[in-house]
């Protein structure tokens, strides 16, 4: 599991972001300070730094050029500053990437991807960006799918939902409500995951395969498909 060191103040924007890596499988180390960053970096490491261009105690610029001094670690600003000479400045401390905000979640999906695979800092641990099995293709950065071949409309949440199946073996109710609605701030209850759950079965019937298994009791699991669906 790759590690993300996140240093952001704006807490709203950290904790929706935080929430959204962690989804994607990523470990998420945040601070709201260069000071907690620092101490983060020291007890925790990391494989790629999201670092906001200003910050309480100091400017992401002087922390970023220290970082990459001491360490081969790529580090992708998050700035509201969308002046030229800002930019440059990012770039000639040694920044891999720069981001402007406000940004969409699957640009910043593509460049931390493009920012691992570049800096060899990506494995075969990492989160994949897509679900395909032959009959079921699903592109989560893009909020795309086709099922058979033909385009599969799906909302946010049933991106959220499949995403989190596929990424582990069980999925308890309480682990769907933690990830894909407390952690947004959006509190309800487990009759909310099995109305989602519902809908999503139908939408996936047409496969010919049953995707969602209750394992009563204890949650759901995704079951893979074999190959197209005959």
């Amino acid at each position: 599991m790759k590690r993300i060191l996140l240093i952001e103040d704006d807490m709203d924007l950290n904790k929706g972001l935080v929430y959204d890596l962690e989804l994607s499988g990523f470990r998420v180390y945040p601070a709201f300070t260069l000071s907690d960053g620092r101490r983060l970096l020291e007890e925790k490491g990391a494989d790629l730094i999201l670092l906001d261009g200003s910050l309480p105690d100091g400017d992401g610029f002087s922390f970023c050029r220290a970082v990459k001094s001491a360490h081969n670690i790529p580090v992708i600003f998050l700035t509201a500053r969308d002046m030229e000479q800002d930019e440059m400045q990012g770039f000639d401390c040694g920044a891999d990437d720069y981001i402007t905000k406000p940004f969409r979640m699957s640009i910043l999906h593509r460049r931390i991807e493009a920012v691992l695979r570049r800096t060899g800092s990506q494995s075969s641990s990492s989160p994949s960006s897509r679900y395909h099995d032959g009959t079921l293709e699903i592109d989560f950065a893009g909020l795309t799918a086709e099922l058979n071949g033909r385009p599969l409309l799906l909302t946010p949440t049933e991106f959220k939902i499949i995403r989190l199946l596929t990424a582990n073996k069980t999925v308890t109710k309480q682990l769907l409500l933690e990830k894909v609605w407390d952690a947004s701030g959006s509190y309800v209850d487990e009759h909310a995951v099995a109305v989602n759950i519902g809908r999503l079965r139908k939408k996936l019937c047409a496969s010919g395969h049953d995707y969602i298994h209750t394992l009563y009791g204890m949650g759901y699991q995704w079951q893979k498909a074999e190959g197209p669906a005959t």
